[in-house]
Parts: structure tokens; sequence; C-alpha cells
């Protein structure tokens, strides 16, 4: 199983943002996710991802970091309608 880290503070502005606590990323579905890179790597200064997946039975977007030896939670909230339908698409 891989090990997920995250900013505390950036966690508690995500739960008050999107409802969604870090700590959930446990149940994300990272087999059947639809991911991309995020094309901001000069900004952010390393490579982040967007990843759509059931997160408990309902369509949610993450974005995250790889390091080397776990996965930095950036973001987590539930997907947008958009993405909910691209990520249907993606699983048909």
């Amino acid at each position: 199983m891989a090990r997920f880290e995250w900013d505390p503070e950036k966690a508690k502005s995500n739960l008050r943002k999107h409802g969604v606590a870090f700590e959930a990323i446990e149940h994300f579905d990272f087999e059947t996710a639809l991911e991309w890179p995020v094309n901001r790597e000069k900004v952010y200064g390393e490579k982040r991802i967007v990843a759509i997946s059931l997160l408990r039975g309902k369509v949610h977007t993450l974005v995250y970091a790889l390091r080397e030896t776990s996965i930095r939670v950036i973001s987590l909230r539930r997907a947008s309608r958009k993405e909910a339908i691209d990520y249907g698409k993606s699983r048909t």
C-alpha cells in the first residue's frame, strides 16, 4: 500500500473548502483512475498529477505529487459534473 503525506494546514483548508478530509485518500481507487499531468511544473517545482476516480462510491478529483517514498496529497474534492462525465466515459 502507498504511503500518503500532506501538509496539515492544507488538509484543514481542503476540509473547510471541499468538505473532504485528506485521510479519505485511503479509499481512492487508483486502479480505475483517469490521470493526466498538471502542466505547471515550473510554477510548483514538482510534477503534479490530476486523477479522477471513485472514493467510497462517489467520483472525486485528486491532485497529487509523487515523492520518492510517498504520494503527497495536494487537493481532494468531489468531481465536477464535467469531470464525472469524463470519468464515466473513460470506464466504458
